[in-house]
């Protein structure tokens, strides 16, 4: 229903922050990793939303970045991983990080987040690695189709790849942004950038 809103940040508080649009204020439920990237009280700010629809509520989540929100929306929809539990995780990890702990079977540190226990952690990595079991060939390692553009064969950007997929993006867009970086880089930062690539080319 709501895809951003851009207005004055007019109200911050630990989970949560309020944008004035048009005179009406929007309360919006967020993490703190968005918190810290938020402007002064009384600037402008956009944030990427969510709604959530519940019998008895209609519960509104904003994200500094686009990342964040698809981030959240691919946490929320694993059983078990309500909208506190994903926030309490994007409070703890990037989305970059979220993508690099599931890539790499990391369910440890999933469990910093409050809500998150061991057995819940590991649920999160089997069934975020599920999303990209189809690009997995024997090894652990990524196949990538020849007509997608040329990727080093190195680990770093193999690993950025299948990360990228994690946070919901296809193989080819994923491919297509790893191929432009370093792949000497650090898997981290590779995925930093192409993420910071793709949603410069989006907007």
């Amino acid at each position: 229903m709501f895809y951003s809103l851009t207005g004055k940040l007019v109200h911050m508080e630990p989970g949560m922050l309020a944008v004035e649009c048009g005179g009406v204020a929007f309360k919006c439920f967020t993490s703190m990793h968005t918190q810290k990237n938020m402007p002064r009280i009384g600037e402008v700010t956009t944030v990427y939303t969510h709604l959530n629809v519940r019998e008895d509520a209609l519960d509104l989540f904003g994200f500094a970045s686009k990342s964040e929100m698809n981030c959240f929306k691919m946490l929320t929809g694993i059983s078990g991983v309500g909208p506190k539990v994903a926030l309490a995780i994007l409070s703890e990890m990037t989305p970059e990080g979220v993508a690099m702990a599931a890539a790499s079977g990391d369910s440890k540190s999933f469990t910093r987040a409050n809500g998150v226990g061991p057995k819940l952690a590991q649920r999160i990595v089997l069934e975020l690695k599920d999303k990209v079991k189809k690009m997995a060939v024997s090894g652990g390692e990524l196949s990538l189709a020849a007509d997608i553009g040329v990727v080093s064969a190195s680990k770093n950007a193999e690993q950025a790849v299948q990360a990228l997929a994690v946070l919901g993006y296809t193989q080819s867009e994923a491919a297509q942004a790893v191929a432009k970086l370093d792949s000497s880089l650090p898997t981290e930062e590779l995925i930093r950038l192409a993420l910071k690539g793709m949603a410069a080319r989006f907007q």
